[in-house]
């Protein structure tokens, strides 16, 4: 009983697609975790630092504009060229700009020096995964993968990456407490000590993309798409996002152009999709986390650390439902687990201010919380399915952008609907824009799962049966 039940979990939680992908995406994953890892340690300590160092507000808020304005540029830019000079050159060097960005920080206490290291390095402001890595390696995995792994992989992507963080927050809150209290060192110092770990994790990330076989590039061997006459229309029509497209409908030959080409029809899918996301970003930006336990404490003023551990309750539950994705996608769509599992976090969003008990206001943050991620696995795995695979990159990289613009102008639109005692205004027009893309969404691409407009016909055996990419590439090494 207890074995077909331990296989039944391995196959249903998507560690079997995990396992069958291959060590490249175990190896992405790894390098995910290391790096949210050392993203959320620097996020807990970051403000603390430059307020041990006496850096103005002004200050502190210049750096967080600029280090933001600063990744989104470069995330935009390596995107566009990965597929042409590489991903894993591309990951590398982003991983070598997280070692010098580490480093500077544990060496200097110059806020110019270190506002320069921020810019042109890869320093995480806020936690997010804002640098130039994520885009790159969502198109990796979604190359290492079929449509049937590939939500299954993006899951444990997005999951393993959420555990990374809890812990990075963790321990740097543990690390400075332990040397400034118990081994008497500075605030200072111990901060400097987390910046070491930031590097250390850095290097993790660069001996992890430096292992990744060729396995992870833009595949030029011939895939023909299932419906060949759209692609030939597509390859007539050859417009392209920064100039003339090369579309082939028999081989994904690597980009002529430097910067990557997004075809005429890719955009006239992803336009209403970048502007869906946009909504939902900027409602998220007007209800950040940290805008949210300021509403809190005003209007309950609960204490620091039940605040803490709501919210740290509220991830852990956000880290167990986002296993469920994957199956849930087999079972009932891409889109149809977009949409259903991202509602009652909008809603709760909505009513957020309505409650006039704490237990009951944290009960709707947790629903927030606990269901918020679990759209990520299924979004990535939509793109993948109805974009190009010499696009991704570009397209994923462009998707990121557009998210993160939206979600910085979210705050300023809280700061101007939340004047005279208004902040719950904020919760009620945050949670609509967020249903109004959950409808959106639905009523919008619904179907587009049943063109498969750029799926590559399986691999086939000698008797005709279709094979995964890991039976196809073996099983990792």
């Amino acid at each position: 009983m207890a074995v077909p039940l331990i296989s039944y979990l391995y196959r249903e939680s998507g560690l079997l697609s995990v396992y069958s992908t291959g060590r490249d995406a175990w190896l992405v994953i790894f390098a995910r975790s290391c790096r949210m890892f050392a993203y959320g340690s620097c996020s807990l300590i970051l403000a603390l630092f430059f307020a041990e160092l006496h850096v103005s507000d002004e200050q502190i808020g210049l750096f967080m504009t600029l280090t933001q304005v600063g990744d989104v540029v470069m995330s935009l830019f390596l995107t566009l060229v990965a597929d042409r000079i590489g991903r894993r050159r591309t990951l590398l060097g982003g991983a070598t700009l997280m070692v010098l960005s580490g480093t500077t920080f544990a060496l200097f206490d110059n806020f110019w020096v270190l506002l320069l290291a921020a810019v042109v390095g890869v320093i995480s402001a806020t936690g997010g995964d804002f640098g130039p890595f994520r885009a790159i390696e969502e198109s990796t995995i979604s190359e290492l993968t079929d449509q049937r792994t590939r939500p299954d992989v993006l899951v444990w992507y997005v999951t393993m990456s959420t555990l990374g963080s809890a812990m990075g927050t963790v321990a740097a809150g543990r690390a400075v407490q332990w040397f400034h209290e118990s081994r008497g060192w500075t605030l200072l110092a111990a901060y400097h000590v987390c910046f070491w770990l930031y590097a250390i994790m850095g290097g993790v990330t660069m001996l992890s993309s430096a292992l990744l076989s060729d396995r992870c590039e833009l595949q030029k061997d011939s895939r023909p798409s299932v419906d060949t006459e759209m692609e030939m229309e597509m390859e007539e029509e050859g417009e392209a996002f920064l100039g003339e497209a090369d579309d082939s409908s028999v081989k994904r030959d690597p980009p002529k152009s430097t910067f990557a080409q997004i075809s005429k029809q890719t955009r006239s899918v992803m336009y209403a999709l970048w502007f869906l996301l946009m909504v939902d970003s900027l409602a998220d930006g007007m209800v950040s986390m940290s805008l949210t336990a300021y509403y809190m404490d005003r209007k309950f003023s609960v204490t620091k650390s039940a605040l803490g551990d709501i919210v740290s309750v509220g991830y852990f539950l956000a880290f167990l439902s986002t296993i469920f994705a994957g199956p849930l996608s087999r079972r009932i769509g891409l889109v149809n687990t977009m949409v259903f599992t991202h509602i009652p976090s909008s809603a709760a969003v909505l009513v957020f201010p309505y409650p006039q008990s704490v237990a009951a206001t944290f009960a709707l943050l947790l629903v927030r919380l606990g269901l918020n991620n679990m759209d990520q696995p299924p979004r990535t795995a939509l793109i993948a399915t109805v974009v190009k695979p010499e696009e991704r990159t570009a397209v994923m990289g462009i998707t990121g952008t557009l998210r993160t613009v939206a979600s910085t102008v979210g705050p300023t639109v809280t700061g101007f609907l939340a004047g005279d005692d208004r902040f719950w205004i904020a919760f009620v027009v945050a949670g609509a824009l967020r249903l109004a893309y959950d409808l959106g969404l639905f009523a919008m691409f619904i179907n587009i799962e049943l063109q498969h407009r750029h799926k590559p016909s399986p691999p086939q055996d000698a008797e005709g049966q279709a094979l995964s990419r890991g039976d196809e590439h073996g099983r990792g090494h």
